[in-house]
């Protein structure tokens, strides 16, 4: 599985999610449809934990058996 953040943000803009802002190495991300805001944490390359990212995308209400 691919856990970079870019993979991430990638999903979620895929399921209707923008980027809002960001602050230091946390890019927040919004989607006007649930009104749910998830902040993914972008540390240069590295890739993010697995259960960062599998936490990113429950908090976001997207289902992890879905993505491809």
């Amino acid at each position: 599985m691919n856990l970079s953040p870019g993979y991430l943000i990638k999903i979620l803009e895929q399921n209707g999610f923008i980027f809002k802002h960001s602050k230091g190495s946390h890019q927040l991300y919004y989607n006007p449809v649930n009104f749910k805001t998830v902040i993914v944490p972008v540390h240069g390359g590295k890739d993010l934990k697995k259960g960062t990212f599998l936490s990113i995308l429950k908090q976001a209400g997207i289902d992890k058996d879905k993505l491809s």
